[in-house]
């Protein structure tokens, strides 16, 4: 038989995947929580609703059956959405340019593709969002990154500006990539933090991309933190060097649409990110036009969405974190202050030989716990795809677990006990 490439031989499912993947395989009636990977359950906005259950009405462009493709940048009135919920989180769009994608994650290969080159990698952030790890790898381009290590005290270290721009000076990168509101940390990047940030791209001529996927979701009194918010005249220079990654899978609570967009001050960035896009064709046209229904909504409803959002995802971040830290105090729990993951650090419990991954297989694969409505167990993530390779003598991810905050508030309420009643299973039998 022939041979896969060498790229595909060596590939491992995603680490917010895999768990799902292997737990599919069993068949001894075990139920799952799955907290692993941001698959948000609670209902669409409900003019988005409203569209998808019309779909055949006589306003409807499919009333006929037919779907054609769009043009590739997206409908005019799907981009038309994208600027509206941009202004409802106070951003000025008036030189703005949109183009519509398929989910965040083909935005984030194109804007990959478009700020970096062989010799000018991209920077971000440790730990980030394992996708940028698979898609530079999927485009054959480099990733560097500047570590963050976890407190005893589940807080995040924060950046040391002059150790950045060491780094900065030494690697020569074409775009530092920034997660303001973050997966997989919860942390929040203050305004002040990015306009330091812009300064420094400005001075090492990189661009300055922010995956702003979950820019609504925070939690306390914060003010709009976003590459849209930093002035000219706060930091001359910053105009034309922008990008930000947007999608409606996690405020507006439509995973399975895969909308996205990339959204740009930089005209030449913006027509060729578009001509990128002419081999993939455009994105899904239902899917846009379901999206395109926010493009009607007026600022004061959206912002009233957008606390109720923020409402609930507050409400189970305080019970779950405080139910894992009632397991037993020595375990590290990140409480965010935005997105909806915190990380679990069990490195006070385990021995140098412990290793998230497996901990993650053994939970989907044969581990299960039975409580008070039957056995149970728990899918999670690893954090150890979070982390840059090679940047770290031990990985830090390896005694990291990630929990989604994406199941409603009972099954949520089930997950530290479930948690910790794995983690000691698995250690005993380790």
């Amino acid at each position: 038989m022939p041979k896969v490439s060498e790229h595909f031989a060596s590939l491992k499912p995603s680490a917010i995947r895999r768990a799902q993947i292997e737990f599919e395989k069993r068949t001894d009636g075990v139920k799952a929580i799955n907290v692993a990977i941001g698959n948000v359950t609670l209902p669409m906005h409900p003019a988005m609703q409203e569209r998808m259950f019309h779909l055949n009405s006589e306003i409807s462009p499919f009333k006929d059956g037919v779907v054609g493709y769009t043009t590739t940048a997206g409908t005019p009135e799907a981009n038309a959405a994208m600027k509206n919920v941009l202004k409802a989180s106070g951003v000025n769009v008036e030189n703005l340019f949109t183009h519509i994608t398929s989910g965040g994650s083909e935005a984030m290969e194109y804007v990959i593709l478009g700020v970096c080159e062989k010799d000018r990698p991209l920077l971000v952030i440790d730990p980030i969002y394992t996708n940028y790890h698979s898609l530079t790898k999927r485009v054959g381009l480099p990733i560097i990154s500047y570590p963050r290590g976890l407190n005893e005290n589940g807080d995040f270290e924060t950046i040391d500006l002059i150790k950045l721009e060491e780094l900065i000076k030494s690697t020569n990168p074409g775009a530092l990539l920034v997660i303001p509101y973050d997966n997989p940390t919860g942390a929040h990047m203050g305004l002040s933090t990015l306009r330091e940030l812009a300064a420094l791209c400005i001075k090492h001529d990189m661009w300055f991309v922010s995956d702003e996927a979950y820019r609504e979701l925070h939690y306390g009194d914060k003010e709009l933190s976003s590459v849209w918010a930093i002035l000219e005249s706060d930091v001359p220079g910053i105009v034309g060097r922008r990008v930000s990654i947007e999608s409606a899978s996690k405020v507006y609570n439509a995973c399975g649409l895969r909308i996205g967009a990339i959204v740009t001050d930089n005209e030449e960035f913006h027509t060729q990110a578009v001509a990128e896009h002419t081999t993939n064709l455009c994105a899904s046209a239902i899917s846009q036009y379901i999206f395109a229904a926010l493009a009607e909504e007026n600022v004061e409803g959206l912002q009233a969405w957008f606390k109720a959002q923020r409402a609930h995802y507050e409400e189970l971040i305080k019970t779950t974190v405080e139910g894992l830290k009632e397991q037993d105090e020595k375990l590290i729990v990140s409480s965010p202050e935005a997105a909806l993951y915190s990380v679990v650090d069990v490195r006070n419990l385990v021995t140098e030989y412990f290793d998230s991954a497996d901990f993650s297989l053994f939970c989907a694969q044969e581990g299960f716990a039975m409580l008070d409505d039957g056995e149970y167990t728990l899918l999670i993530s690893p954090m150890s795809g979070f982390y840059t390779d090679g940047n770290y003598e031990v990985n830090p991810g390896r005694t990291q677990l990630r929990i989604a905050y994406v199941q409603d508030e009972q099954t949520m309420k089930k997950v530290p006990e479930l948690f910790y009643r794995l983690l000691k299973q698995y250690l005993l039998e380790d």
